[in-house]
């Protein structure tokens, strides 16, 4: 799980450095890429927690 906001930071970034250096279509791609890894991240927590309930009760 922490593998995919790891990535997800790592896109964010390369996306913010070339923002900055001019790069529109890599920034954009990054973000995309940033984006969709943190919402599967974010999917993911939420399965894991709605197992997690119901394995218990």
């Amino acid at each position: 799980m922490s593998n995919l906001l790891y990535w997800a930071v790592i896109f964010l970034i390369v996306a913010l450095v070339a923002a900055f250096l001019g790069f529109g279509g890599v920034a954009g791609v990054a973000t995309e890429g940033a984006r969709i890894l943190f919402w599967v991240a974010i999917i993911l927590v939420v399965l894991s927690f709605i197992g997690g309930m119901i394995r218990r009760g």
